[in-house]
């Protein structure tokens, strides 16, 4: 340890660079999709000649994977990596091999690393955009836009009827009455309150350094006020469908269409009937009893 500490110093005082130290000719590579490249790597002699060299990857999501592990390409990437002197070469590279490459070199006790963020050239694809076409007054519209192609990601451009909207209209003079909010890189023109002003045929620029930009289809978004009349006559046909719906289970409850579980028992008045029998009064007053009739005299014919 203390002969290695002698070497550094050693050899940072007669070169000036540091003792244990990782470094690359080019950490930000960029390179056309189905091209080759190569990424570098050396490191100071006091690692020793047996020092270790591992190259790992880690995605644009942070999955992180060894390309070089002992001395050679993991499987994955043995078609079409090879590794010499150190140094990583692609034959062929993919929009999947964005991301940053880290060579980790390891010897007489010390470690150290270097990145490299390698960079695929994609051109943008024509754009998926969202656009409503028809917002009430007053109320809050997003215009979406998206493109998973391009690489490096692409940013992002709103035209409203052929006019290039400026990412902070409060810097433009022409557009300092304007109410929106536009995302260049996550491809959001958003309208916190819509006018009538806003209406106009929106559309999407999709541009990256790789190629020429993209644009999607035009969409008209149409700003209305709100139709007070259709309520009003939403309303009132809802009404009257209630109406009609509870005179026909009235006129099914009446003619006994209904199942009896589900029959309504309309609150009704009985008439109940007199169990008195009408007897009329007898002539004979006086001598009757109970309302029995008793002969009073006798007729000879």
């Amino acid at each position: 340890m203390l002969i290695s500490w002698l070497v550094s110093v050693s050899l940072f005082a007669a070169t000036g660079v540091r003792a244990f130290t990782v470094s690359s000719s080019n950490k930000d590579v960029q390179v056309k999709e189905n091209e080759g490249t190569d990424l570098t790597c050396s490191y100071t002699a006091d690692f020793g000649s047996d020092a270790r060299v591992e190259w790992k990857f880690k995605d644009m999501k942070g999955s992180q994977t060894y390309v070089v592990f002992d001395g050679q390409p993991t499987a994955s990437y043995k078609p079409r990596v090879t590794l010499y002197n150190n140094n990583l070469r692609f034959s062929k590279v993919t929009r999947k091999d964005n991301g940053v490459y880290a060579c980790e070199v390891s010897g007489n006790q010390q470690f150290s690393e270097v990145q490299v963020k390698l960079t695929v050239l994609v051109p943008p694809s024509p754009p998926l955009c969202r656009i409503p076409t028809s917002v009430t007054t007053g109320k809050r519209a997003v215009l979406s836009c998206h493109d998973a192609d391009g690489s490096p990601p692409p940013q992002y451009k709103w035209y409203k009827g052929g006019v290039l909207l400026p990412s902070d209209p409060s810097k433009i003079a022409a557009f300092r009455n304007a109410t929106y909010k536009m995302d260049a890189t996550g491809g959001k023109l958003e309208f916190p309150s819509v006018t009538k002003m806003d209406t106009a045929e929106y559309y999407c620029e999709a541009h990256n350094s790789a190629g020429p930009a993209q644009r999607c289809k035009a969409v008209k978004m149409e700003v209305r006020d709100v139709n007070t009349g259709g309520i009003v006559a939403g309303v009132i046909v809802a009404l009257l469908l209630l109406l009609l719906l509870g005179v026909g289970i009235w006129y099914a409850n009446k003619k006994g269409y209904l199942p009896s579980k589900l029959r309504f028992r309309w609150p009704l008045i009985s008439k109940q009937k007199s169990n008195v029998v009408y007897q009329p009064p007898s002539v004979y007053a006086g001598d009757e009893e109970d309302g029995d009739f008793k002969q009073k005299s006798s007729f000879v014919v």
